[in-house]
């Protein structure tokens, strides 16, 4: 039989997979706990498996808990878990980026064996995410003991595990917001900055589209250093003088932004060079 699985939290995260672990059959998902009694048994309803619990201790214990809840709530959740005794011989994991799975102490303590296991996605349509799942990058680091059941049940439903170091856990979640949250503030600013300039708002789009496309898919391709192009990567200090001043009459808070990326970029360059 497959291992018992409960689930502390069933947002987007959660309900994405709990789905993929009962569609498998990877885990047999038990109980299931979120903030309302509604919204749980909502849970239940798009995974497919499971009961809708509307307390801790109504939960049964169960062989792996998923705590997926938000960052704030994992050290109180745990702590909970952990005095009603539900963690004894268990494996408790939870899905943040940004914190370790040191977070679950009071588990370990407990008797559990804890890790961290990250999918490395947008999760803003779960239905979507678990459509679509194979593939997926999961950072994941642990007790040996917890990884030995979760690396092959995360293989399972198609995720690609990378071990990550703990105590960098921190740096790792801003290596995806750098990719994700803050390439999203650079194209805004490109696209204002053509607005400036008299473009339309969906002529700007059109106009960085390609620029952008290009540039991500040679970055993939071919690394930063080679990728890179423009004044910087020319050497053309005098321009980028210009541009950041244009740029910070124009809007101050653009041309800090513009003036932060100077020096990682003539880093960049440096390398390009084989100097760095």
């Amino acid at each position: 039989m497959s291992p018992t699985l409960n689930l502390v939290g069933a947002g987007h995260v959660g309900r994405a997979l709990g789905r993929l672990f009962a569609a498998t059959g990877t885990f047999a998902v038990q109980d299931v706990l979120t903030r309302s009694p509604d919204s749980a048994r909502e849970a239940v309803a798009f995974i497919g498996a499971g009961s809708a619990c509307d307390t801790l201790v109504r939960m049964r214990p169960a062989q792996v808990w998923m705590l997926a809840v938000g960052d704030d709530a994992i050290v109180p959740a745990c702590e909970a878990l952990a005095r009603d005794g539900h963690f004894t011989g268990a494996v408790v994991f939870h899905c943040s980026g940004a914190k370790a799975s040191s977070e679950l102490q009071p588990a370990r303590e407990a008797g559990a064996f804890v890790a961290s296991v990250h999918p490395i996605r947008s999760f803003a349509d779960p239905e979507a995410v678990a459509g679509t799942f194979t593939g997926t990058f999961c950072g994941i680091e642990g007790d040996p003991q917890a990884l030995a059941v979760l690396e092959p049940a995360f293989a399972a439903i198609g995720a690609r595990t990378v071990r990550i170091d703990p105590a960098a856990k921190t740096v790792y979640h801003a290596a995806a917001v750098f990719a994700s949250n803050y390439l999203v503030t650079v194209l805004d600013a490109a696209l204002r900055a053509y607005q400036a300039a008299g473009v339309p708002p969906e002529v700007a789009r059109e106009l960085a589209r390609p620029l952008a496309s290009e540039t991500l898919a040679n970055v993939f391709r071919l690394g930063p250093e080679a990728a890179l192009s423009g004044p910087v990567a020319r050497g053309d200090f005098a321009t980028v003088a210009r541009q950041q001043e244009a740029v910070t009459r124009w809007d101050p808070a653009t041309g800090q932004l513009y003036e932060a990326l100077v020096p990682p970029t003539a880093e960049l360059a440096r390398r390009k060079r084989g100097e760095g």
